[in-house]
């Protein structure tokens, strides 16, 4: 028999077999309430994308063509979102955007295997919304459904930003009305959310269509086949969302416990013999406030005795 140690965590299909971690990574996944929170993602968005695209079409006659009526696109995206999240709200937890999704998984409010599935399912029910639009609309007015395009006069660098902006926006009303830490929320949380999609709206429609929502342009992008500058609706939105999260989840207003694992993560640099505080007889209640207000912290070189650079790091 050999004696060759056997290692204690191999897989059961073999010494390179990783099946307990993806087990673990996927842990809550094989369960009817997340099961119920997907169908939920897809059917909100498949309501979401149909409502409002269809207040897109434009019913007017080819001899008398009327411009669109951006007060009611921008409502109707706007109070569908505010109904939608109020339905699905306690199942899924409404996000029906992939870029609040991503947000959420930056913020570690979601998981990364739950948040492939929720992308996933909004894909797929902004393409069964749009496919349903497209089947009960006449050909004759369909135009192009409801296809989210920069602006002519723009670049996609500018379309870029724009879609930036809206959706920083709206994630940070998200996180603001969802933040669990507060006790001063009053009114309808679904409300405002709406009302942050519609003032995206309000401002931009003009400009890139207002999207804020990778899936709400992908849908209609499928079933019309026109990828023109789609790029633009994925990168600004999910860039503006994680933005938006991180600066709300981890600036403004971060969770305690974040502000302790940071404390400690300072208290070991300290030990380490490369980093020294500045005013160590501090309280404990103004150490955790270090990490909320501005203040400075000297970088200590050890083994000279002194600080050679001279340089000041202001916390923000």
């Amino acid at each position: 028999m050999s004696d060759r140690p056997v290692a204690k965590h191999r897989g059961k299909c073999g010494p390179l077999c990783r099946c307990d971690t993806i087990m673990v990574a996927c842990k809550g996944v094989w369960t009817q309430p997340f099961w119920k929170a997907v169908t939920g993602e897809f059917l909100a968005m498949m309501i979401f994308v149909l409502l409002s695209c269809g207040s897109t079409i434009n019913w007017s006659s080819k001899d008398n063509p009327q411009p669109g009526d951006l007060v009611l696109i921008s409502l109707c995206f706007g109070l569908s979102i505010a109904t939608l999240v109020q339905c699905f709200g306690h199942i899924s937890g409404a996000h029906i955007n992939p870029a609040v999704t991503i947000a959420m998984v930056c913020t570690r409010k979601i998981s990364l295997s739950k948040s492939a599935f929720y992308i996933l399912a909004q894909c797929l029910g902004a393409i069964a919304g749009a496919g349903i639009l497209y089947l009960v609309t006449p050909s004759s007015v369909a135009g192009e459904l409801g296809v989210t395009k920069v602006n002519e006069k723009l670049s996609s660098g500018h379309g870029l930003l724009v879609e930036l902006i809206i959706t920083f926006q709206l994630v940070f009303t998200i996180c603001a009305s969802c933040d669990s830490k507060r006790n001063d929320i009053s009114g309808s949380v679904a409300l405002a959310i709406g009302f942050s999609v519609a003032i995206g709206h309000l401002f931009a429609i003009n400009y890139t269509g207002a999207s804020m929502n990778p899936a709400r342009s992908f849908g209609p992008a499928v079933i019309m086949n026109i990828w023109e500058s789609h790029w633009v609706y994925w990168i600004g939105p999910v860039i503006g969302g994680v933005l938006a999260g991180a600066l709300y989840e981890y600036v403004y207003c971060p969770d305690p416990e974040l502000k302790n694992n940071f404390k400690n993560v300072l208290s070991k640099a300290k030990q380490s013999g490369k980093y020294s505080e500045v005013e160590e007889n501090k309280s404990q209640v103004e150490s955790d406030d270090l990490l909320m207000k501005p203040g400075i912290i000297h970088i200590f070189d050890e083994k000279k005795g002194k600080d050679p650079s001279g340089e000041v790091l202001s916390s923000v």
